[in-house]
């Protein structure tokens, strides 16, 4: 089980902490990604971080702003996202992957059931 927090009512500009907590299950192993999707779009790829977080992947609409980490003692994986801007109001999604590393949604076996970031202009 994948349960995410953090999320809020922010104006432009700010800052957010989104965290995945895993449960029933040692996701160390697992590839972690955020998802996110906006009202009347589809799902996109925000971040991923390797099992092993010693890599990490971006979407280019988040690069720069946002930085995924994961601490594998706590089983929790972190989305530090600075410099928030309107259009990244979604719904964002913390995902778990049963390999090395992934970055598109298909690849992803385990989903939460997000957390709501809205940003305000």
């Amino acid at each position: 089980q994948l349960v995410e927090s953090g999320g809020g009512l922010v104006q432009a500009g700010d800052s957010l902490r989104l965290s995945c907590a895993a449960s029933g299950r040692t996701f160390s192993s697992y590839a972690m990604g955020w998802f996110r999707q906006a009202p009347g779009k589809e799902r996109e790829f925000v971040a991923a971080i390797r099992w092993s977080g010693g890599s990490t992947y971006y979407a280019d609409s988040v690069k720069g702003r946002f930085i995924i980490s994961r601490d594998n003692a706590k089983n929790t994986v972190y989305l530090q996202m600075d410099s928030l801007k309107p259009e990244d109001t979604a719904v964002y999604y913390c995902a778990a992957a049963r390999t090395f590393v992934a970055v598109r949604d298909y690849e992803y076996d385990y989903w939460g059931q997000g957390t709501q970031v809205t940003v305000s202009s």
